[in-house]
């Protein structure tokens, strides 16, 4: 099944468009990406690759989006959400293309490393 792309350009417009209702912005990031990163798409929710559909309404539109700039995970993920019968369509580009184009981002926490400890790092 060929799965539908939306471009950066063309997602950035629906957010920012006044009266439109915007789509449902999936995070579909493997879990490395996802915990080792600092940022999401504005309103982007957490999704588990394997059961996208979870709470979601068929109702609205649905992006989801990835690390990987071919869309490796989310192109699966929005397959499977059209199988089940969501409009949906995979960012082309991945969370890369829209943080390369300087687009807006919320931030999220990442995992701090515990500081050393006292003496731990004398030779």
């Amino acid at each position: 099944m060929a799965v539908p792309r939306i471009t950066k350009e063309e997602l950035k417009t629906l957010l920012e468009e006044d009266g439109g209702t915007p789509p449902v912005i999936l995070d579909a990031r493997l879990k490395y990406p996802y915990e080792h990163s600092t940022v999401m798409l504005p309103g982007a929710v957490r999704v588990h690759p394997d059961d996208p559909s979870t709470g979601l309404s068929t109702e609205r539109d649905v992006v989801a989006y990835d690390s990987d700039p071919e869309e490796l995970v989310s192109a699966p993920v929005a397959a499977a959400l059209i199988r089940k019968g969501y409009r949906a369509k995979a960012l082309q580009g991945g969370l890369a293309e829209w943080i390369t184009a300087k687009f807006p981002t919320d931030e999220k926490d990442a995992p701090k490393q515990a500081p050393p400890k006292a003496g731990g790092l004398k030779g």
